[in-house]
């Protein structure tokens, strides 16, 4: 264990992790590890890992079953391993802040994220810590959020606007729409580990709050959007190829910086299944 070596990156979240290759399997030591250091700092990076797709899946299923996305392309020979590749001609659609997948019942533990190609500057990824955002809101508006739910809906983030134009993309689309309606999950979740609560709404998925009229929905969510990206509650990684990053998707969001075009930006990422949040 003593070539370990976990270095905070912020007070709210995000640590770089060092002595480690991930394309091996991990020891027990090991693996409990990063486990303890990803609830501690919700988000770990780790420098030089050039790691194959196969590679990338057996390291992200160590820590659960693996989620194959609907929409977005993956590595045919391994199709847990989804392929984010966005230039001037499939601008990203990631460039806002958002919690992975939060229209399925049970919404990602956590996501392992590779940079493959780099543009030659920007492109950078901000992450944010609902813990930290949670913990600095009055405990009146604690008190009220945490009795209310809000509706998450796939097309939100994938309209059929983009996904389903050409005909087996239209099929595609539909099919997944038909297999995940809009649902609700908590405006508050708690961690299933931690019990550390956070705020569980994001610009990416999130329609409305349930429990109130759509004016004042409106109001709360725009503020908690704006809350959850204040800077004290953020880290902004500036990628090298072959970093990785390793986050737990439930109680952090994420922005990928659209500031790269008309440059190519290429990024593999594995996603673990979570459970139901409460």
């Amino acid at each position: 264990m003593s070539e370990l070596a976990i270095t905070p990156l912020s007070p709210a979240i995000g640590a770089i992790v060092s002595g480690l290759s991930l394309a091996a399997p991990l020891s027990d030591e090991h693996r409990t590890a990063l486990n303890d250091a990803l609830l501690r700092h919700q988000l770990l990076f780790f420098r030089d890992q050039a790691l194959t797709p196969e590679q990338q899946r057996d390291f992200a299923r160590q820590f659960g079953d693996l989620h194959i996305h609907p929409i977005y392309p993956n590595v045919p020979e391994t199709p847990q391993i989804l392929v984010l590749d966005t230039d001037a001609n499939n601008l990203p659609d990631n460039d806002n802040w958002h919690t992975d997948v939060t229209f399925i019942p049970t919404p990602p533990l956590g996501a392992v994220l590779a940079a493959k190609q780099l543009p030659p500057t920007g492109g950078d990824t901000l992450w944010a810590s609902g813990t930290a955002a949670y913990d600095a809101l009055s405990p009146q508006l604690q008190a009220l959020l945490s009795g209310l739910t809000a509706t998450h809906d796939f097309a939100k983030s994938f309209p059929a606007s983009r996904h389903a134009i050409s005909a087996a993309g239209r099929a595609r689309w539909e099919a997944t729409r038909a297999k995940n309606p809009p649902l609700s999950h908590p405006v508050i979740r708690t961690h299933p580990v931690t019990g550390r609560r956070a705020i569980f709404v994001n610009e990416g998925f999130t329609l409305r709050i349930n429990e109130l009229p759509e004016r004042e929905s409106r109001a709360l969510l725009d503020f908690l959007y704006a809350h959850v990206a204040r800077p004290e509650f953020t880290v902004r990684w500036r990628w090298q190829v072959n970093d990785v990053a390793f986050w737990d998707n439930r109680v952090t969001q994420h922005y990928a910086i659209a500031d790269y075009l008309p440059a190519r930006r290429v990024m593999h990422r594995a996603t673990i299944l979570g459970d139901a949040p409460f």
